[in-house]
């Protein structure tokens, strides 16, 4: 079996990925072994008043609180599917903070299974889960 690829856009891709690691390494050997795994953790809790005051009512007095916006951004992210780990967590840990319930956070993503598939439902519980397991130490 040979490495080639037979598909003219696989052989770009895979030439561009493997440009891409030779100036990683180049730049700084690090990054070959660079991985944005736990990014999230680096980012601070943005206190709750702080919150409604940025995207709430404070200069909406009609639309949406911070918490409502902070679900449907959930949900949104919840159908994007995995590759927005670190969000979900990000949006997860804000919606606790903004006074969302574990039940809501869980029936938001519950909701997102009927756009985005049970897979990225499974994967964004999983994630919640992990998050308030993580908060409640």
């Amino acid at each position: 079996m040979t490495d080639t690829p037979q598909n003219p856009f696989e052989a770009l891709f895979k030439q561009t990925q493997d440009m891409a690691k030779d100036m990683a390494k180049a730049m700084n050997p690090a990054l070959a072994s660079f991985t944005p795994d736990g990014f999230e953790k680096m980012w601070p809790t943005i206190p709750a008043e702080m919150m409604e005051m940025m995207m709430g009512k404070q200069f909406n007095p009609e639309g949406l609180d911070s918490k409502t916006r902070l679900l449907l951004t959930l949900q949104g992210l919840t159908i994007q599917g995995a590759h927005a780990e670190p969000q979900i967590r990000l949006t997860v840990r804000h919606a606790l903070e903004a006074g969302a319930t574990k039940q809501e956070i869980a029936d938001t993503i519950a909701q997102a299974a009927m756009f985005g598939g049970v897979p990225a439902m499974t994967k964004a519980m999983d994630l919640a889960r992990q998050t308030i397991d993580g908060n409640e130490e």
